[in-house]
């Protein structure tokens, strides 16, 4: 938290796709002209989008200002969050924060397009956290049908923000990854 007087930037929380939708995930936090995307997946069509392969988020209000985007955080390695990650890395080639798994997901649609070599992608263990700009983004992990999920507490001036990402409550995960109600629970306490 910030203890100057001065008045402080906004938090804005835009979603470029994934609300009211299954599929197209993704989120942006922005504070003054600092954004981070936290996932970029894409959707299948439905029966009456003919000649559509795939659909993916709207990107325009990034390119009213390419620089505003610091980094791209992934919750899992599903379709419906990193689907669309090169369509957007190829415009905005900025680096991707991920788990282990996450991060082969990802480098295959990344050779797919050949940006292999031009994108930077980080490994982050739960419980580390990243500073990008304004925000700091904790890891933490969660329990859902595929492993090595995460979900991100986002530090900002305003406070934390938890993004979950997709999870379960699963005392008996077939993995042995647990979702951390304990750190939940520690960031709900502080006031969250």
């Amino acid at each position: 938290m910030t203890t100057s007087s001065a008045p402080q930037e906004a938090l804005r929380v835009i979603p470029l796709g994934g609300l009211g939708d299954i599929g197209r995930n993704m989120m942006l936090y922005e504070i003054g002209n600092q954004a981070i995307a936290v996932d970029c997946g894409l959707m299948f069509p439905d029966d009456e989008h003919l000649g559509v392969d795939i659909i993916i988020p709207d990107f325009s209000y990034l390119r009213d200002d390419p620089s505003r985007l610091q980094a791209l955080f992934l919750t899992h390695g599903h379709e419906d969050h990193i689907g669309a990650a090169a369509f957007l890395l190829r415009e905005f080639p900025v680096p991707v924060f991920c788990t282990r798994l996450t991060r082969g997901l990802l480098q295959v649609k990344l050779r797919d397009h050949n940006l292999q070599d031009k994108i930077e992608v980080r490994v982050v263990e739960p419980g580390q956290t990243i500073n990008i700009g304004p925000f700091g983004v904790e890891f933490f992990s969660v329990s859902h049908s595929i492993p090595d999920s995460a979900g991100m507490i986002i530090h900002t001036p305003h406070g934390p923000v938890v993004h979950t990402g997709d999870f379960k409550i699963d005392h008996t995960p077939v993995m042995g990854q647990h979702t951390d109600l304990t750190r939940l629970a520690e960031i709900g306490r502080d006031g969250a």
